[in-house]
């Protein structure tokens, strides 16, 4: 028996975006444990678009294409006094131009690109597939092992047999005809098909997304859950989300939805970090680091107010400079119209664009503690992350991020402006409240490593594979 896991999404999201998010981060830790667990039966495929089906791509490709994207240098950190050091590359300007288009506009322009760069490739081959093709005719068949075949992007179709399983386990909402596909492949090998749901933001929570992201979102599911047979969620928020809402998709599921437990920490750990990497160097001590793509939903703005009234209500040298790590994403023109206006909070305010692997974790060694005030989340990556290198998360209280940080976080309602601001004052002029929970943290939080997840997922898959 096989597990095949799709992941064109990867390869599709590293066309406009140079670091991985969420999504990405998890997906890749996911399988790389799996393929841990069970060398011998995973296995990974992407699309074939010209030929309407399936390929198989080896782990080597996915593996380099991840370390590509997690661990290439970025630009230096960005306040109000230096707007220069905010300039990306030309590529990585296309790419933040290509990834902030309404997804009705991007994922169609994205396709046609891909089609004519196939089509391209496509043609460059047909002489020497042509002569190829005919050799073989003429040559006795042979039986190929099955590494080879993968390492040649053999056909699913061919590969693929009854019992088997095809996993979705990223984010392939890019692909409007996507249960389309998965029912000829179904229909082709007899596989079964399982998917781990994120969440469903552009469903219950429209308004923090674009309003082509909304439509794409909402007709993928509703073509594409029906033809699933099994089904996974990163949290027990996500979980109930999904079975509330699958009715009125016009959805009915075929079981419950299974919350696995996710892992804690990302690649190198948090050994790994020893001082900031020569870019951070400029950074000032004891900041407070908030790590996000900066989009409505994550909340940066009650961030940014929340230290606009610390700024009034402390000594300027004893409010603490605010990090935020992550790409500019979208639906923030406002704020950062307004952080430009007030020069970054005079430099309190730092944005340290797309940190690479390294950087991230040596921004959450030096961190005094971090914040997550996010509106909605099917997870919260970051708190954990925080957890695992020993950090404070002071961090909303809302949908899925109670699960994430347990009782080592500091809550608030991430629409409470002055509920925040207080809890902020509060530990930052006593600090010894953050230095007791910290002592917890070293001595009762469990990270939770990826092979736990894999292996849950493996166990729920076991009663559809029977």
């Amino acid at each position: 028996m096989t597990f095949w896991i799709d992941v064109e999404d990867l390869f599709e999201y590293a066309l406009v975006n140079r670091r991985p998010s969420g999504i990405q981060r998890l997906s890749y830790e996911l399988y790389r444990a799996l393929v841990a667990e069970r060398p011998g039966e995973i296995a990974f495929c992407r699309h074939d678009r010209i030929r309407d089906t399936l390929r198989a791509v080896p782990w080597s490709d996915i593996e380099a294409l991840f370390t590509a994207l997690s661990h290439a240098e970025g630009p230096g950190p960005s306040t109000g006094a230096q707007p220069g050091a905010r300039g990306p590359g030309r590529s990585g300007a296309v790419r933040r131009l290509a990834s902030r288009l309404p997804a009705d506009i991007r994922v169609p322009l994205g396709e046609a690109v891909r089609s004519q760069s196939s089509a391209l490739r496509a043609g460059l081959r047909a002489g020497g597939g042509a002569l190829a093709a005919l050799r073989r005719l003429l040559r006795p068949a042979s039986p190929r092992p099955a590494d080879q075949a993968i390492a040649e992007g053999g056909d699913l179709k061919a590969l693929a047999r009854p019992g088997d399983t095809l996993l979705i386990l990223g984010s392939p909402w890019f692909r409007t005809d996507y249960g389309e596909l998965l029912g000829r492949v179904k229909e082709a090998t007899g596989v079964s098909v399982a998917l781990l749901v994120y969440d469903l933001i552009p469903i219950a929570r429209p308004e923090f997304c674009d309003a082509g992201l909304v439509r794409t979102f909402t007709a993928w599911m509703e073509s594409t859950l029906p033809v699933v047979d099994r089904f996974f969620a990163i949290s027990r928020a996500s979980a109930g989300d999904l079975e509330r809402l699958a009715p009125g998709m016009g959805v009915c599921l075929p079981g419950p939805v299974v919350a696995l437990p996710i892992g804690s920490g990302f690649g190198q750990g948090p050994a790994a970090a020893s001082g900031l990497p020569p870019r951070l160097a400029a950074l000032p001590p004891g900041y407070v680091l908030f790590v996000s793509t900066i989009e409505a939903r994550k909340n940066h703005l009650l961030a940014f107010r929340a230290w606009r009234r610390l700024l009034d209500l402390m000594p300027a040298d004893q409010v603490p400079p605010l990090v935020f790590a992550g790409r500019v994403g979208w639906m923030v023109a406002d704020l950062m119209q307004q952080l430009d206006n007030c020069d970054w909070l005079a430099g309190k305010v730092v944005l340290v664009e797309d940190p690479s692997d390294t950087e991230l974790a040596a921004l959450y060694a030096g961190c005094r503690f971090t914040l997550f005030p996010s509106h909605y989340e099917g997870w919260g990556l970051p708190v954990t992350e925080s957890l695992a290198f020993g950090k404070v998360c002071v961090a909303s209280s809302s949908t899925s991020i109670p699960e994430a940080g347990g009782p080592f976080c500091l809550y608030h309602d991430p629409e409470d402006v002055p509920e925040a601001v207080a809890l902020l004052h509060r530990i930052i002029a006593d600090p010894g409240e953050v230095t007791a929970l910290e002592a917890r943290i070293g001595a009762e939080f469990q990270p939770v490593p990826w092979s736990a997840t894999a292996r849950a997922l493996l166990a729920g898959l076991e009663p559809a594979a029977g």
